[in-house]
């Protein structure tokens, strides 16, 4: 991964339409399959000859494997929010799988800003995150409900 990170952000500081944009990630067969051998053991995540003969058509990453590096891409590089990435629901879909050798980045847009009526110090932002390979095919798309800190005082 690399990349560096910006300011943090609070709800104050957000406005929908504002896009980040993540470092990158390079992802090969290795991940791939230690990945999958722990968390999502089928044969397309584990072996290319099975895999040949699936609906992948080859070795593919575990959906949750894209998640998890999408997670990691947005809080290192891609998301600066204060008080971090605290999820609070969300929508996940995989148009196209993640090969080995993708370099994927993540490209993302605060689509709703809902400030809190109950809790003041907080709110909620609902951001789209792309997951994009070095082909420009998005293969993962996130659309998530973050909770957001305000500024104190």
């Amino acid at each position: 991964m690399q990349g560096s990170r910006p300011d943090r952000l609070y709800l104050e500081d957000l406005h929908v339409g504002q896009r980040f944009t993540s470092a990158t990630h390079t992802v090969d067969e290795a991940q791939i399959k230690t990945f999958a051998a722990q968390f999502d053991p089928q044969p397309f995540h584990l072996d290319e000859a099975a895999a040949s003969d699936t609906l992948f058509k080859g070795l593919a990453a575990s959906g949750w494997h894209t998640a998890a590096i999408t997670m990691r891409l947005n809080v290192e590089t891609g998301l600066p929010f204060a008080g971090g990435l605290i999820g609070a629901g969300g929508d996940i879909t995989w148009p196209a799988p993640t090969r080995p050798g993708d370099t994927l980045r993540v490209e993302s847009e605060v689509v709703e800003i809902i400030p809190s009526r109950s809790k003041p110090d907080r709110g909620i932002a609902v951001v789209v995150s792309q997951t994009i390979n070095q082909r420009n095919e998005v293969v993962q798309i996130l659309k998530a409900k973050l909770v957001i800190a305000r500024k104190p005082g």
